[in-house]
């Protein structure tokens, strides 16, 4: 009888498996998407994308990255949760819960894309200017984070990208690099999970197809968020930080080029 009564659920889970040829192209992207994970923290959407929806539903892919990428950043906070800066996510949390919020209202009210291309030319130039300009003398002050935390959370719920406001700032300010990269998974983890929880009351889950694909691409996402911890444990801060000011610099070109 419970051989009877699986067979109709085994035959729905084959079904919403993707095509040998699609899984092997998503997986590719996302073993890369992740190895930039595992550098920088952030950026998975930003790589993986536009090759995701060559392969699946563009609707279905913001929710899907979200669920791998609480699963990647959470993986990170749980093996080296002591390297997180407590101080830096006392200061930051609250912002981007504020800026969270303050990004709902706006996405309802402005027009996005006004915001994403001003957006798209700041991270541009911020880029430029820390990898070929004069290298700071003194580092931020922790007053700054509420502006960053609060951009971050705001452009996370408008956009479902804000990492990289995170970055900038905690390269700005914690000298370890492995501080930096657990604090940011961190910081990573706590919006992902806020944005799977509003897809889960919005019923995007209840799709079985998209849910099936992210299981299938799990072994992807920990490939690549294992090349990308042993590249990162081999580099020094001042690689570490021109490493994920190239991200930045990427991330805001694909901004610029979305919001045309």
């Amino acid at each position: 009888m419970l051989s009877t009564l699986s067979l109709p659920l085994l035959d729905t889970l084959i079904t919403a498996l993707p095509t040998p040829g699609q899984w092997l192209l998503m997986s590719a992207a996302l073993v890369v998407a992740y190895v930039i994970f595992g550098i920088a923290g952030f950026g998975t959407a930003l790589v993986a994308s536009p090759v995701l929806a060559y392969a699946m539903p563009v609707a279905q892919i913001v929710p899907m990255l979200a669920l791998l990428d609480f699963g990647a950043a959470s993986g990170n906070v749980v093996r080296n949760a002591r390297a997180a800066d407590i101080g830096e996510l006392r200061r930051l949390v609250p912002a981007i819960v504020a800026g969270s919020l303050a990004g709902a209202v706006l996405l309802l009210r402005l027009q996005p894309e006004v915001l994403l291309r001003a957006l798209a030319w700041f991270i541009c130039g911020y880029a430029v200017f820390s990898l070929i300009g004069p290298r700071a003398k003194s580092r931020l002050s922790q007053a700054w984070a509420v502006p960053f935390g609060a951009l971050g959370g705001m452009f996370g719920a408008m956009f479902g990208s804000g990492g990289f406001i995170f970055a900038i700032y905690l390269t700005s300010r914690l000298e370890r690099v492995e501080a930096m990269r657990v604090t940011q998974a961190t910081l990573i983890g706590f919006s992902t999970l806020a944005r799977a929880t509003l897809f889960l009351f919005a019923g995007v889950y209840a799709n079985v197809s998209m849910l099936v694909t992210a299981a299938s691409l799990i072994p992807a996402m920990i490939a690549g968020m294992w090349l990308g911890k042993h590249i990162t444990l081999r580099l020094s801060r001042q690689q570490f930080v021109k490493a994920v000011n190239l991200v930045v610099l990427a991330a805001g070109i694909a901004l610029l080029l979305r919001s045309r």
